[in-house]
């Protein structure tokens, strides 16, 4: 078997699984991250949403692959609108970490009219991770940098599934 025929099969089922067994990995990866003590922010928590619609639809679009073809595409093309928008919630969220737009106010703002002694409240009991503050890099690329890479590449792989 060629490199190209792993990467993409002619299996249609095949290519669903790959892209859950690829979501759970992400997932994985961001579990142990988070073990490790790197707590996500809000947005980093809300990127995960679209790992977590993915394994589901992935495995009914493998299902659905072995007879109802049509539906197939439309799970693959389904999965490729996930992923174009997790791609985009990330690029945001690299824009935040830049400081080239002001991200949530719950992770980035200042805390607008709270009375002080709410706020103190608030700083006894709740840790908030800040989305504009990188915690930690690989390559170069912060976490939701490397979801813009990660989520694009499977964006173009589930709508290249839905055409073939």
């Amino acid at each position: 078997m060629t490199l190209a025929e792993t990467a993409l099969p002619p299996s249609q089922e095949t290519r669903a699984v790959l892209i859950a067994a690829a979501s759970i990995a992400i997932l994985a990866a961001v579990w142990i991250f988070q073990g490790m003590g790197y707590e996500p922010c809000e947005l980093c928590l809300t990127q995960r949403y679209a790992f977590y619609a993915a394994v589901p639809l992935a495995l009914l679009t493998a299902l659905a692959s072995r007879s109802a073809h049509g539906l197939a595409r439309a799970g693959f093309a389904l999965l490729a609108l996930v992923f174009a928008a997790s791609a985009v919630l990330a690029a945001y969220h690299v824009g935040v970490e830049y400081h080239w737009w002001a991200g949530p106010t719950a992770c980035t703002g200042g805390p607008g009219s709270l009375d002080v002694n709410d706020l103190v409240k608030a700083l006894d009991s709740v840790k908030v991770v800040r989305c504009d503050e990188v915690q930690l890099r690989i390559a170069g690329l912060s976490l939701a940098g490397w979801n813009v890479v990660a989520s694009a590449v499977l964006a173009a792989y589930a709508a290249l599934a839905a055409r073939l």
